[in-house]
C-alpha cells in the first residue's frame, strides 16, 4: 500500500507507561488535534522513534499496538533486547511527561477490511512480534464481524506473553471468533506440539488441526527471521497464495534465505558515479553517487538531506521512495512488496546507481 504522504518526526508527549512484562512496557502518547491527521495509521504499521544515547541519535522502529478504531489511543510496545542501547534506555528510563520525537506512521504489514466478508485471519508471532498482530486482531474482530481469526504465539514461557491478559479480555468479548493458541519453548503441555520453538513441521500440523475450514484466508508472520522462514516454507507446502501472506521481519536479517529479489536493473554495466537527482518535500537535490559507492541514502544524508529512514537493514520501509528515470539496484529488500518493487519503489538504504542519470523521489512514498 503506496502513500503520498512524507514522513516526518514531531515531538510528542508521554501520556503513561505500563510495565507488560519484566523486559517490555507499553507507550502511550499524547497527539494534539493538529497532528491526529498525520499520525492516523492502519492496523498493522509501527512509528520510527529518534533519541540519543550518549550523545549519538539513535533511530529505532516499534510497532502500534493500538487499533485505528480506538483514535483516542496511540500505544506502541518496546521490549528490551540484549545491548540494545535503544530499547534498554526507553524500557529503564521512559516516564510520562517525557517529549520524544516520533515519525508518522508507516508500513505494509496490513489488509483491506470489508465488513461484508466472512474470512479466517490466521497469525504466526513470536515474542514482540504480537505487537501489530494485537492490531490487526482487534481491528479485524470489530471490523468484520462474520470474519474469524486464529493466533499461533511462541513465547519462552508463560511470564513473558506479551499482552497475555489483554488477548484473554479479547477472546470474552469475541467468543469462539478468536481463537489464540500458545507455543512455549519451555512449556510442558502434554500436547508436544504446543511446546518447543514453531518449526517448519510444527507449523504444518498447526494449520493442520485448526486450520481447514472452507473460509478465505489472510496470512500474517511477525517474528524473528527463522520463524518467519519456517511458517513461509510451511504456508508454501500448504499450497497458499503469496499474496494472502503478510510478512513483517523483527531484527536484522542473518541469512538470505528470506531475502527478496529486487532489482530495477536490466544490467548491472555501469560502474561509474550517477548524476542523482533527489526530491524531497517537493524540491530537488542534485547529487553525485557512485555505481559501487554509499548507498543512495547514505549519499542524501552526507549532503545534508533529512531523508526518513530507520533501520538501514532493508527490513521496514522508511526510506522508501520511488524510481522516476534511470536504472538501480537494491543489495536486499525485507519490506516491499513484489508489486511495489515493479512500480518503481525501492529501499533507499540498499539502493546503488545502474545508470548514468537517476531521478529518486521520497514524496512519493
Amino acid at each position: 500500500m503506496s502513500s503520498t504522504r512524507m514522513a516526518h518526526f514531531h515531538t510528542l508527549s508521554v501520556a503513561d507507561v505500563h510495565q507488560e512484562t519484566p523486559e517490555c512496557i507499553v507507550v502511550g502518547f499524547d497527539v494534539p488535534p493538529e497532528l491526529r491527521k498525520e499520525f492516523a495509521f492502519q492496523h498493522g504499521q509501527y512509528v520510527t522513534l529518534k533519541l540519543t544515547v550518549d550523545g549519538e541519535e539513535l533511530r529505532r522502529s516499534y510497532s502500534i499496538c493500538s487499533s485505528p478504531l480506538d483514535q483516542e489511543q496511540f500505544r506502541i510496545a518496546v521490549k528490551k533486547v540484549p545491548h540494545g542501547r535503544a530499547s534498554t534506555q526507553l524500557v529503564d528510563k521512559l516516564k510520562p511527561g517525557m517529549r520524544i520525537e516520533v515519525m508518522s506512521p508507516m508500513g505494509n504489514f496490513t489488509t483491506a477490511l470489508d465488513s461484508s466478508r466472512a474470512r479466517h485471519f490466521v497469525a504466526f508471532a513470536a515474542g514482540s512480534g504480537i505487537t501489530p498482530i494485537l492490531s490487526i486482531l482487534k481491528t479485524v474482530l470489530r471490523t468484520e464481524p462474520k470474519s474469524r481469526f486464529t493466533l499461533f504465539y511462541g513465547n519462552t514461557d508463560v511470564d513473558r506473553i506479551i499482552f497475555r491478559r489483554r488477548l484473554e479480555e479479547i477472546k470474552v468479548l469475541h467468543g469462539d471468533r478468536l481463537a489464540v493458541h500458545h507455543i512455549l519453548t519451555k512449556g510442558i503441555d502434554e500436547d508436544r506440539l504446543f511446546n518447543g520453538r514453531i518449526t517448519t513441521e510444527k507449523a504444518i500440523q498447526l494449520l493442520k488441526r485448526f486450520v481447514s475450514d472452507p473460509l478465505d484466508k489472510e496470512f500474517f508472520i511477525c517474528g524473528p527471521e527463522q520463524m518467519m522462514v519456517n511458517v513461509s516454507e510451511a504456508l508454501e507446502n500448504q499450497g497458499v497464495d503469496k499474496k494472502r501472506i503478510h510478512i513483517e521481519l523483527f531484527g536484522t536479517p542473518v541469512s538470505t534465505e528470506a531475502k527478496k529479489e529486487a532489482t530495477h536493473a536490466t544490467s548491472t554495466a555501469f560502474s561509474g558515479v550517477a548524476d542523482v537527482k533527489i526530491i524531497l518535500d517537493g524540491r530537488e537535490h542534485e547529487l553525485k553517487a557512485k555505481a559501487n559507492g554509499d548507498a543512495v541514502l547514505d549519499v542524501a544524508l552526507d549532503a545534508g538531506l533529512d531523508v526518513p529512514f530507520a533501520c538501514k537493514g532493508a527490513v521496514c520501509c522508511t526510506c522508501k521512495a520511488r524510481v522516476l528515470e534511470g536504472q538501480v539496484e537494491m543489495e536486499m529488500n525485507y519490506a516491499l512488496t513484489d508489486e511495489e518493487v515493479a512500480d518503481g519503489y525501492v529501499l533507499t538504504c540498499q539502493t546503488h546507481p545502474r545508470s548514468p542519470r537517476v531521478v529518486i523521489d521520497y514524496d512519493q512514498h
